[in-house]
């Protein structure tokens, strides 16, 4: 009688169990096979503070440099030669309490929360970038571990018509350029838009017919905005008169260059000379945003309000119901006529 001998194992069969038990280890320890693959990156191969951020510097947009470069700056100048991820959340909360610590003081001043809350929103836009590039982990990401500083309500408020008539009269009245200066103030009275959305105008944005203007604000954000006539009329006319192009900005000095946020910095220096309570408390642009829609609210509701800022949140309120109220063109306009007291196309 013959014996059958058993049939030994090929290497192939071996080579796939032990991957089957390797397999069923990995799972059984939450650990994937992309994982390893990742924690087999040399550390060499991750780039410090100094190498990298030049990078990310030149990956966004002119907005977001302009908010994040300062604190990037800083990072570099406290960390150059460590790897990203060298870097720990605790090393993130000394961080934060240096800029704070470090920051300058000026009349509202808040004890540095709002440099606290930038640089690790500087830091967090940075590791963003790192994730996406498959540097670090999104559970290694120290930027995710620590939390910003709760965000105090704003000091601004609308500006009182009786004090807002006295900066129109300074503007009007002193300066270089008086009539760039109260184009400025116009256009921020009546439309409430933001420095970069007065910035970005361009002569071809203008559409006389419908009295309404092209807005591209931060965050990529348009929209056709309502104007009065007698604006419309002098954007022209600025536009012709200081010989800006079709699609070249707008809003031009005497000499026909382009201004830029500086002239919006230099003006308020010169109302705060002529007017002390504006120094002292700190009126800028944002506050006419504040004046403006303040009233549009308190007249016209929330829902206008929140069309004529160009707010694209949905309401605001965290309510469904305000996905189905929002006000249109025609509503905005109809709140311009009210507050310039001109008549509007589309009102």
């Amino acid at each position: 009688m013959t014996t059958v001998q058993p049939r030994e194992s090929t290497p192939r069969n071996g080579r796939q169990a032990e991957l089957a038990a390797a397999r069923l280890l990995l799972d059984s320890m939450g650990i994937s096979a992309a994982d390893l693959i990742g924690a087999s990156r040399s550390r060499a191969e991750i780039p410090t503070f100094a190498q990298y951020i030049p990078l990310v510097r030149e990956a966004v947009g002119d907005g977001t440099r302009r908010v994040y470069g300062s604190y990037w700056t800083r990072i570099v100048e406290r960390w150059p030669d460590r790897r990203l991820d060298e870097v720990t959340a605790t090393d993130i909360h000394q961080l934060v309490e240096y800029t704070k610590a470090n920051v300058v003081a000026r009349r509202n001043s808040r004890g540095g929360r709002s440099a606290a809350e930038h640089v690790i929103a500087a830091l967090r836009c940075l590791y963003r970038h790192a994730e996406d590039d498959g540097l670090i982990d999104p559970r290694d990401n120290p930027a995710r571990k620590v939390a910003k500083p709760r965000r105090q309500p704003s000091t601004r408020q609308a500006v009182a018509d009786e004090r807002l008539a006295e900066i129109h009269h300074a503007a009007a009245t002193t300066g270089d350029d008086p009539a760039l200066d109260t184009l400025l103030l116009r256009i921020h009275v009546e439309t409430a838009c933001r420095r970069g959305g007065a910035l970005a105008l361009r002569p071809r944005d203008l559409d006389p017919t419908q009295c309404l203007i092209f807005l591209r604000e931060k965050a990529g954000t348009v929209r056709w905005q309502p104007v009065s006539p007698t604006l419309m009329t002098h954007l022209r006319q600025h536009a012709s008169d200081r010989n800006a192009g079709h699609h070249d900005q707008l809003l031009r000095y005497a000499s026909g260059r382009p201004i830029t946020r500086r002239r919006y910095d230099h003006l308020w220096t010169r109302l705060g000379n002529e007017l002390p309570w504006v120094a002292t408390q700190q009126i800028s642009t944002h506050w006419l945003r504040h004046t403006t829609l303040t009233w549009v609210e308190r007249n016209f509701g929330f829902a206008v309000a929140h069309a004529y800022a160009g707010h694209t949140d949905g309401g605001g309120d965290g309510s469904s119901t305000s996905t189905y109220v929002r006000a249109n063109a025609q509503e905005v306009a109809a709140a311009l006529a009210a507050l310039t007291g001109e008549h509007h196309p589309l009102a």
